[in-house]
């Protein structure tokens, strides 16, 4: 007859690798139940006691809190269960990854300009991370121009295309009139969602769209006039 092995809770910890204290904490929260009490209070655990406190600390080390543990050891529908808490988890921990990209990407980016502040204060830093979160909000702004933009050509080159090759010019006649139209529209939805910075005196405004569209420009900066401080400059973009 074969023996069945019996652990003390000191072999139950060694054995998985955690402290006495771990067991008995897990004992109290009624994860662990012994097989048979001793003298002077002593718990003695078995084999399956020993595999439910391995499947207990996998558990732990995927995020599962003691309370969503038991409820999966409680469960008849153990797999089940835990299939519900893993697929929770699971998005939890998305978000908590997108959470520390987007902070990852601020450490980043604010380090390079800390040697151009003169002093450490919540208006210098504040008034960084307000410009990097402007800068991500407009390479979205920008990269949806560029990809609608990139529609409009391509309508206009198919259609010229279309009348070189079987000469009928009605396509590319109404594909440019779309364009033209399409080109408007993504001009007053860019201007309504970009701002630009005074140079001069640090402040934000928005021109009128006739303002906008006829100024000189870069890639980054157009020429207006400042209703602030009424000077005229390169003004570099940001979003609203």
């Amino acid at each position: 007859m074969a023996v069945i092995p019996k652990y003390t809770t000191g072999e139950l910890a060694k054995q998985a690798q955690v402290s006495v204290r771990t067991i008995q904490y897990y004992a109290q929260r009624g994860l662990l139940i012994p097989i048979e009490l001793g003298a002077n209070d002593h718990r003695y655990y078995d084999q399956a006691a020993l595999d439910q406190l391995k499947l207990i600390i996998l558990l732990k080390q995927l995020g599962l809190s003691l309370t969503m543990i038991k409820q999966v050891l409680t469960s008849e529908e153990a797999p089940a269960v835990l299939d519900l808490l893993l697929v929770q988890q699971a998005a939890k921990l998305a978000d908590q990854l997108t959470t520390t990209k987007a902070q990852l990407a601020q450490i980043e980016a604010l380090r390079p300009t800390l040697p151009t502040l003169t002093t450490l204060s919540f208006d210098a830093l504040h008034g960084v991370t307000q410009l990097m979160k402007q800068s991500q909000s407009l390479h979205v702004v920008h990269r949806n121009l560029l990809l609608w933009g990139g529609l409009l050509d391509l309508v206009e080159i198919g259609t010229l295309i279309w009348g070189l090759w079987r000469g009928q010019w009605w396509p590319f006649v109404i594909g440019m009139g779309l364009v033209v139209i399409g080109a408007g529209v993504l001009s007053w939805r860019y201007f309504q969602q970009v701002a630009y910075r005074c140079p001069h005196c640090q402040q934000q405004f928005s021109p009128t769209f006739r303002q906008a569209f006829f100024a000189r420009h870069t890639a980054k900066t157009r020429y207006l006039m400042c209703p602030h401080c009424q000077v005229k400059h390169f003004c570099v973009e940001v979003s609203r």
